[in-house]
């Protein structure tokens, strides 16, 4: 399953760089991504380093997930492609 690390989660005055908020293909809402939860997680690096974290809860309405790195990803990994396994 492939996903979309759309931004980091924060607040108004921080940023939690260990927290990623992921936008997965074809899911529109909370119902449909509570199946995603608990979920191992990897981001590929462009020198083939990976990342690898959890799904650990959904983020507002829309089915945005909340996923925890235990190394934040860096702001290079923007926009590109996570993956869900």
């Amino acid at each position: 399953m492939r996903a979309l690390f759309v931004n980091y989660q924060g607040g108004q005055c921080t940023q939690q760089n260990k927290y990623a908020l992921v936008k997965v293909e074809g899911v529109d809402d909370r119902n449909k991504a509570a199946i995603y939860i608990g979920r191992k997680i990897v981001w590929k690096s462009p020198n083939d380093n990976r990342l690898i974290g959890k799904i650990v809860g959904i983020h507002g309405r829309k089915g945005t997930l909340k996923a925890r790195f235990r190394k934040g990803l860096p702001g290079e990994a923007l926009g590109t492609e996570l993956i869900i396994l």
